[in-house]
This record gives structure tokens, C-alpha cells and sequence, in this order.
């Protein structure tokens, strides 16, 4: 017997999240951990304390001239980031 009303379990998944108000924080959640990926182990050492308020990522850097670094290639650290999440989740991020 066949059914017809099926659907994929991922569709499902997201529609469920989407309804409980999930998805937002499940997808920020996803982009702090890609950090590390992005940067790489070494440049992520640097950093501490990474939250997201406002689609906004603050990160709290422990070297100066780290800061000026990623300063300079944030519009391209956002599209990776939102990239590697599959949804925007950041507009902007501010180093501290």
C-alpha cells in the first residue's frame, strides 16, 4: 500500500524548527562553531568569548594586530561564515 502524504524527515525537521522558534539559535549556534574551521586552529587560539547579539558576532581577540587583520577582511569573514551555516545569521561583526 502506498502512501501519499509522505515527505522527507529533513523538510519536516526544519518546518518543526521553524514553528518552535529554533531555527535562529540552532544557526547561530552552527556559525560559532564554524569558526574555528574558517580561521583555522591557529587564529582561533587568539580569540575568546564569541556571541552573537542582533546579528551581530562580537569576538574578543587577545592581539592587537590580529584585530587589524581580520578588521580588514571582515566583509569576506561574514560571507564565509554565512556561507558555511547556509542561511544569514550575521550582517556584521565587531572585534574587540
Amino acid at each position: 500500500m502506498k502512501r501519499n502524504n509522505a515527505e522527507q524527515i529533513g523538510k519536516l525537521i526544519q518546518q518543526f524548527l521553524r514553528q518552535e522558534s529554533l531555527e535562529s539559535p540552532l544557526n547561530e549556534q552552527r556559525l560559532l562553531d564554524a569558526w574555528p574551521q574558517i580561521l583555522g586552529p591557529t587564529i582561533a587560539s587568539y580569540t575568546q568569548n564569541l556571541y552573537i547579539k542582533n546579528q551581530t558576532l562580537y569576538v574578543h581577540l587577545t592581539s592587537a594586530a590580529l584585530r587589524q587583520e581580520l578588521m580588514m577582511a571582515r566583509e569576506k569573514l561574514v560571507r564565509s561564515l554565512n556561507q558555511k551555516v547556509g542561511a544569514t545569521v550575521i550582517v556584521n561583526i565587531i572585534f574587540r
